[in-house]
């Protein structure tokens, strides 16, 4: 059962655009008839499923679109540069689907400053909250940015200058994120 619920998971993930691992598995346990469940995949047995969906039902179209995400991103990112960018998430591990946004990690001293960069290019932008665990048991909320560039959604939260020392823990594994500067991004897309 846990095996199908990280299955259903990745299918909804993929397909729907369900970015949240607790909702996927939440409604996948739902669709196969066990909501009661405790015995739930963790993420990263979800996150596996989910390349191996990928790989099977969306080969070169995924590959492809991972492609153009990073393409974009490396756009973004060279458009950001005095924000000192990293890519995290599903476009820098390769596990982007149709759905996925860009996320970046930005860096300055006040949110305000990627206020005013966006509003002097002219970009429209949402502005939000996202919550993120930084310690073993520590969450914090960071300002976040929203805009669109092209045909791609990019979501920036921003640290304060100091934070590029500690990337905030990962949704997958608990561990540190990874984070990719411009260069290690342009070293993947060769």
């Amino acid at each position: 059962m846990r095996a199908r619920i990280a299955q259903e998971a990745a299918r909804l993930m993929a397909e729907q655009g369900v970015q949240d691992f607790y909702l996927a598995k939440r409604k996948a346990a739902q669709h196969l008839g066990a909501p009661d469940t405790k015995n739930m995949p963790r993420n990263i047995e979800v996150e596996a499923a989910l390349a191996e969906y990928h790989r099977l039902f969306q080969g070169d179209a995924q590959v492809n679109h991972l492609r153009a995400l990073r393409d974009s991103a490396a756009k973004a990112m060279r458009f950001l540069a005095q924000f000192s960018p990293r890519l995290v998430g599903s476009v820098l591990t390769g596990s982007a689907g149709l759905h996925t946004s860009i996320d970046l990690h930005l860096f300055a001293d006040t949110p305000e400053e990627i206020s005013f960069f966006l509003m002097e290019a002219g970009i429209p932008f949402q502005v939000s909250q996202q919550r993120m665990r930084i310690g073993k048991d520590e969450w914090r909320d960071f300002p976040s940015f929203h805009f669109v560039a092209g045909e791609h959604a990019v979501d920036m939260v921003v640290f304060p200058r100091e934070g590029s020392r500690e990337a905030p823990r990962s949704p997958v594994d608990g561990r540190p994120m990874a984070r990719a500067a411009l260069n290690q991004l342009e070293i993947l897309l060769e």
